[in-house]
């Protein structure tokens, strides 16, 4: 057997089985913790809704424990399996030009994945979160987002990829700086456009019309010297019933965005904390941190297919006869989650760091009480656990677990 061929199954292996022991962890955790609200929130959550939290993790990750199977068959099938093979071939045989051929292997490999995968999004979209009374989404908008993301992936999606192999061909052994500088580009004109082009061709958002909420959210932006180019609701409401808030944009346009479910879940003081949560990463530069993060990640990640373009092995120990720009992205693409899930605990940690730090701003511009007040409702209403395994959380979890979170808060009341 070839030797990267060893390496990556090995990779596989060990990965995966890192996933089922967590996941198992996890669960086992979860279901112990099931009968028992903690200490801390006793007096908040009934006993009935942390059941249902707990039921609904060990639902969801029963589904993704067939997802990691499903993911690891379609992984093994596009490369040992001859996939990737076997669409290039039909690809090559209708004599299109080279750029033209490679973003038609990629596109078409990436679009069979998702739609082997679509079962796996159907079942819980119309069985754990009907089941669970957080679903509003019927099967006519299930089909036409899915339209609507799949045209916008082409829409948006080919040209870049064109662009890309473009340069791959084209700009000499170090192409891959200049891609990566594209995709950067390209990564900050779309947080820039998400708002005004994109996320309106989902949802409906219309400026928030509590004028005492209004007049409040203002007074906090002018406190925190943020400026946006509204405050709007989004109809979150018409697909599910969980709850959120965010600011989304880049530069001059950005917006602060409140999910429906929440603004009338909350009370102003709560929304006000929540929003403060928000600003904090902004004023602590948690999203220009994490820019410049993936920046020298993604750096990293073209250098190294830099190399390996070049190499037979890449290709042979994967399973690929075709060797092109093309099947080179669309191996690293494919195989890199595998290497890089032992990533995962330094990302959450840093992610995790950001939270508490944004949890100290909120505390420092409203009151502390009233986000502990906010996240209670918010784990109860969508079900969150407040019992997960910690070294499962360690891996997956980018908040701090409930409890943690909601002791560090309550210090500072």
């Amino acid at each position: 057997m070839n030797t990267v061929t060893t390496l990556f199954l090995t990779a596989l292996a060990v990965s995966s089985g890192l996933e089922y022991w967590l996941a198992r962890r996890q669960a086992r955790h979860v279901r112990l913790h099931r009968d028992h609200v903690p200490d801390a929130f006793r007096d908040r959550v009934s006993l009935e809704d942390h059941q249902k939290a707990a039921d609904y993790t060990l639902a969801k990750g029963s589904l993704d424990d067939v997802g990691r199977i499903v993911g690891i068959a379609i992984l093994l099938g596009f490369t040992l399996g001859g996939g990737i093979d076997a669409i290039a071939a039909v690809w090559n045989g209708w004599g299109l030009p080279p750029i033209t051929t490679g973003v038609g292997i990629v596109l078409t490999t990436l679009l069979a994945s998702q739609l082997l995968e679509l079962p796996l999004n159907l079942y819980q979209t119309f069985r754990i979160e009907e089941r669970f009374g957080f679903n509003r989404t019927t099967p006519r908008q299930f089909a036409i987002d899915l339209a609507l993301q799949t045209g916008l992936s082409l829409v948006i999606g080919a040209p870049l990829l064109a662009l890309i192999l473009w340069v791959m061909d084209s700009a000499g052994a170090q192409w891959w700086i200049i891609a990566w500088a594209i995709l950067m580009a390209f990564s900050i004109l779309m947080s820039w456009a998400f708002p005004t082009l994109i996320a309106p061709l989902f949802n409906k958002f219309t400026p928030l019309a509590d004028a005492t909420l209004k007049a409040r959210i203002e007074a906090l932006l002018e406190r925190c010297g943020f400026r946006s180019e509204g405050i709007f609701v989004m109809d979150g409401s018409r697909r599910s019933g969980h709850g959120n808030a965010y600011f989304t944009g880049f530069g001059s346009n950005k917006r602060i965005v409140f999910f429906d479910t929440l603004v009338d879940s909350l009370d102003h003081d709560e929304i006000e904390a929540v929003l403060a949560h928000e600003l904090g990463h902004f004023k602590r530069r948690h999203v220009l941190k994490m820019l410049a993060g993936t920046a020298l990640v993604t750096l990293a990640g073209f250098a190294l297919l830099g190399w390996l373009t070049g190499e037979d092995w890449f290709y042979q120990g994967l399973g690929v006869r075709e060797q092109s720009h093309a099947t080179a992205l669309l191996l690293f693409m494919l195989v890199s989650p595998v290497f890089s899930v032992f990533l995962q605990p330094i990302v959450a940690y840093v992610q995790r760091r950001y939270e508490f730090e944004a949890d100290d701003f909120a505390a420092s511009q409203t009151r502390a009480r009233y986000l502990v007040h906010a996240l209670v409702k918010l784990y109860r209403e969508n079900a969150s656990t407040l019992t997960p395994d910690p070294l499962y959380a360690a891996f997956h979890y980018s908040h701090p677990p409930a409890a943690i979170r909601i002791d560090h808060l309550s210090a500072k009341i």
